[in-house]
């Protein structure tokens, strides 16, 4: 069982809940509360779950009134672990941050901003990267009809994305808002993802549900990307990543438009392959344990259902955008 501060005082429930999922994060998490103590929203309460650590870095945590901390003696993955921990509170909304993710002073009043003036189920960030704040670390997620999800402009200048707000396919878990009703309608994140493609995937049932994703480019984060985990290119993230992609697209891609999409995915996995022959291994181990577990096949229902044809515009059908990890976005219309 994990070990928990005790939680906030008081009746009412804050506006928002931030969830912090903590993994040997010693280099990057104090700078991340701090920016987070910093916000200009201020209703709003803080969860970092230690997932396990080794390093000592959430019991030394600075940190305020707001904030609580959990230390999970094992590591849950970071699919569990927001889970666990969004469900120690009743707030309105859910906001993810990374712990390598540091926010702008008004980010997360940009976000609840955005989702009370546009009614969105789920709001992405832009996110830029810690290292050079010139260039995109994402802007929202996309997903092309391949079935191949990738974060929208990531290493890109910066001047490409969008200005003002707009619909994307999804938000990447690495800062985001959720509207709660809308997240435990679907049950959350697919905890047995462990991490990689969960937040794909829920956005993706999202769609499925009639639910939409708005990017608000003014709500920023610097992000790292990949502090836990060991980075893109490493064994870990290629083999969760490789595993997880097949599972999404196998769950959610509607059976109508499988015909199209199943050809196209299976070419697009064998010209990666080809290209990663150093990869070959990890990611054809990563597609026989995907293939191993039929039980994952098939996403759990649906609260409702949305339209089939949002669905399918929601997607990519350009295969240069999937290339270039292009910045994928429509315009926003009301309901």
């Amino acid at each position: 069982m994990p070990a928990e501060a005790a939680a906030p005082s008081g009746d009412t429930a804050p506006t928002v809940q931030v969830i912090v999922v903590a993994y040997n994060s010693a280099a990057h998490l104090q700078r991340c509360i701090d920016a987070l103590e910093a916000q200009s929203f201020t209703d709003f309460e803080a969860v970092v779950w230690d997932n396990g650590s080794a390093d000592g870095a959430v019991e030394r945590l600075c940190i305020g009134p707001r904030l609580r901390t959990v230390l999970q003696a094992e590591n849950l993955g970071f699919a569990a672990a927001n889970n666990r921990a969004a469900a120690l509170s009743r707030s309105r909304y859910i906001a993810l941050l990374n712990p390598d993710a540091f926010a702008e002073p008004d980010w997360l009043a940009r976000l609840v901003a955005a989702a009370e003036t546009f009614g969105a189920e789920a709001v992405a960030s832009l996110q830029l990267d810690d290292a050079d704040p010139g260039l995109l670390d994402g802007a929202g997620d996309c997903m092309s009809i391949a079935g191949i999800p990738w974060r929208g402009g990531y290493g890109q200048p910066r001047s490409t994305a969008p200005t003002a707000p707009c619909e994307v396919f999804s938000a990447c878990g690495a800062a985001a808002l959720y509207r709660r009703d809308a997240f435990e309608a679907l049950g959350g994140f697919e905890e047995r993802f462990f991490c990689y493609c969960e937040d794909v995937d829920l956005g993706f049932r999202l769609r499925l549900a009639g639910g939409r994703c708005l990017l608000e480019p003014r709500a920023v984060v610097r992000h790292v990307g990949g502090a836990s985990s060991g980075g893109e290119g490493s064994a870990f993230a290629e083999f969760h990543g490789a595993r997880n992609r097949l599972w999404t697209f196998l769950r959610n891609m509607p059976p109508w438009l499988m015909p199209i999409a199943l050809p196209t995915h299976i070419l697009t996995v064998g010209y990666v392959l080809a290209r990663s022959p150093h990869l070959l291994r990890i990611r054809l181990k990563a597609l026989g344990e995907a293939l191993g577990r039929p039980d994952l096949f098939r996403a759990p229902p649906l609260p409702k259902r949305g339209s089939t044809m949002a669905v399918a515009r929601s997607l990519s059908w350009s295969p240069l955008a999937l290339s270039r990890r292009a910045v994928v976005t429509r315009p926003w219309r009301r309901r």
